[in-house]
């Protein structure tokens, strides 16, 4: 029986087995150690190995979804099916501090196994490339990984400036990578302006969300987001930080990442905080603010695969937002939400009455809700009046749809919910 020693930050910590039904043992002096914490709310520590769904779900919510995945697994010559083989030949740089290594293979013995440094060409070339080699699977020395349907590619990049461009590598051999490179698809023309608006709009009303920039590859506009489960250690090596999602932590494989096909709702989600955070009644605000934005910036997508769980030793903390767009600048995209607030099943259907619901349904008071989703629509409201566009640029044509559904969405919430203060 094949197995994979499972690393976070290098450290072994337990193995996974290749078994129909998959095993996944900790490793003992993990398991004693002071600092040792689990991978999963799944899969806590203990001596005795854990086998099947908890394993499935957690170690599957690593893999890229869909037809990326397909793709992978055809490059690598293995079934779409087995997570064991395609994390055997992927794993070595996933979300968190998770690495995966054939068992037998040697540690990296530093956190820095190699870089190949790209000049504008080669990555022009790579980002071509993508669509049809996700995570550029199959190249020599590269093992990275991320879940997620949409085209993308873990990176290096440092050395940007007022006067110059980042230079970005390539990560080899379990490298941790820094930022993550996602081009645009030709099927959603304006996606990178859309994303890094309203991740902008997002940290210029006072949420925590990613940082992220825009930047043309050859001919194809890329986002480039840095990862806030990387930090600089001490020794200037880059230290990955531990996180799962919040399909991970319940237990629920990615493909029932949405709840009407029988994902988490709303409520598991509060349910998660209040129980797992380390500080939940400051998750928990946080947590209901990104649903608020979600619901005004007319994002059908913040399914639960979109939030995450942020390890520090044994703090558990909310994660920082990512992947917010505006999908009703789309007409052909889904309307329907990813999770229902309170009846609301439709992004047309929100209204404060249905955040009431959810706030009685999650056993939240009514009143501090009420009070964020309106401080919520009037700050979107003041920053869409004074947004002049992403990264202090110039007004992006591309822009003026999203921005004008966002201040819309965001005008109508406001004045529904003061008429019913």
């Amino acid at each position: 029986m094949k197995r994979l020693l499972v690393c976070l930050n290098g450290v072994r910590v337990g193995l996974l087995s290749d078994d129909e039904n998959p095993l996944f043992a900790y490793d003992p002096d993990w398991v004693a150690s002071g600092p040792g914490h689990p991978l999963s709310r799944q899969l806590p520590l203990q001596a005795e190995a854990f086998s099947g769904k908890e394993v499935r779900a957690f170690f599957s919510g690593l893999l890229p979804e869909a037809d990326s995945r397909d793709r992978i697994a055809s490059i690598l010559g293995v079934s779409g099916g087995n997570d064991f083989a395609i994390l055997e030949r992927i794993g070595g740089d996933c979300a968190g501090a998770v690495s995966l290594f054939p068992e037998g293979t040697p540690l990296p013995e530093s956190r820095v196994g190699g870089l190949r440094w790209l000049d504008d060409s080669s990555l022009a070339s790579i980002v071509e490339r993508l669509p049809r080699q996700p995570l550029m699977a199959g190249e020599a020395g590269v093992r990275l990984s991320l879940a997620g349907a949409q085209t993308k590619l873990p990176v290096v990049m440092e050395g940007a400036s007022a006067t110059s461009k980042a230079r970005i590598a390539l990560p080899l051999d379990g490298t941790p990578s820094t930022h993550i490179l996602k081009p645009e698809p030709e099927r959603f023309p304006g996606l990178v302006a859309n994303e890094a608006w309203c991740m902008e709009l997002a940290r210029e009303i006072g949420l925590s969300a990613a940082e992220c920039q825009r930047r043309v590859i050859g001919r194809t506009p890329c986002l480039l987001v840095k990862r806030y489960d990387r930090m600089p250690a001490a020794d200037g090596a880059i230290e990955r930080l531990h996180q799962e999602d919040f399909c991970q932590a319940l237990g629920f494989s990615a493909s029932r990442k949405y709840q009407q096909e029988g994902g988490p709702s709303l409520k598991d989600c509060i349910s998660l905080i209040r129980e797992w955070s380390s500080v939940p009644v400051i998750d928990i605000r946080d947590f209901l603010d990104a649903v608020i934005f979600a619901a005004l910036t007319g994002n059908a997508d913040a399914h639960s695969k979109n939030f995450s769980l942020l390890y520090r030793g044994k703090e558990r903390r909310l994660a920082p937002l990512y992947d917010q767009v505006c999908t009703l600048a789309w007409p052909e995209l889904s309307k329907h939400l990813s999770m229902k607030i309170g009846s609301a099943a439709t992004l047309a259907e929100v209204s404060p009455e249905h955040f009431q619901q959810l706030a009685t349904a999650a056993r939240l008071s009514w009143p501090m809700v009420r009070e964020r989703l309106q401080d919520m629509a009037d700050r979107i409201v003041g920053a869409c009046r004074g947004s002049n566009g992403s990264d202090n640029s110039p007004v992006d044509a591309s822009l003026e749809l999203p921005r004008g559904i966002v201040s819309e969405r965001a005008e109508r919430m406001l004045k529904l919910a003061q008429r019913g203060t």
